[in-house]
């Protein structure tokens, strides 16, 4: 971690504590991420469950693969948006 810290200081990052403000959106981010995943893999499930073709079992799965990797993408993104105070 520290050769971490010296890379971002030699490269110009500069890091600043979040606000009370800043924290309370970052939770509420990944509040609603969670609870998207949650909703995505009750569905997910239930679809299976009623699905007992091999082939269209992995379809299913790769697509919730995808949309898992899409919210984890999108909450990161609106996370790091907060970090930079946009």
């Amino acid at each position: 971690m520290e050769r971490l810290a010296a890379q971002d200081r030699e490269a110009g990052v500069e890091e600043k504590p979040l606000s009370d403000s800043q924290k309370s959106a970052i939770a509420e981010i990944r509040q609603r991420c969670s609870a998207g995943l949650a909703e995505r893999e009750i569905l997910h499930r239930d679809s299976l469950d009623k699905t007992f073709e091999p082939a269209a079992r992995q379809q299913l799965e790769e697509e919730f693969q995808i949309d898992r990797r899409r919210l984890e993408s999108d909450r990161d993104r609106e996370i790091e948006k907060v970090r930079r105070g946009g």
